[in-house]
């Protein structure tokens, strides 16, 4: 089950990058969001400063949920630590 969140609500999408089960930083990080309207919005870590690294291997993006619906997210990571995983989460009207 996704989790569900109120419409306005500021969640903190967190990706973790790693290798043999060791923190890494990939050559490149990005995440995807699709939104429920279904428009795609990519932003890469040193490019866009709403990427955020907390700490080696650990990212996050906060996104701030402004439509009710479904919001797909997926890390990306290319190069060394190339990688990828996706999830959504589930907004609701507030009242």
């Amino acid at each position: 089950m996704a989790n569900s969140y109120d419409k306005g609500d500021v969640v903190r999408l967190s990706g973790a990058f790693t290798s043999g089960g060791s923190a890494i930083d990939p050559t490149t990080v990005a995440i995807k969001v699709k939104d429920p309207s279904g428009v795609i919005q990519t932003f890469t870590y040193g490019t866009e400063a709403s990427v955020v690294k907390d700490s080696t291997g650990n990212y996050h993006y906060d996104l701030t949920t402004s439509m009710v619906g479904q919001y797909w997210y997926r890390w990306e990571s290319t190069g060394t630590g190339a990688a990828a995983g996706e999830t959504y989460l589930a907004v609701k009207s507030a009242f």
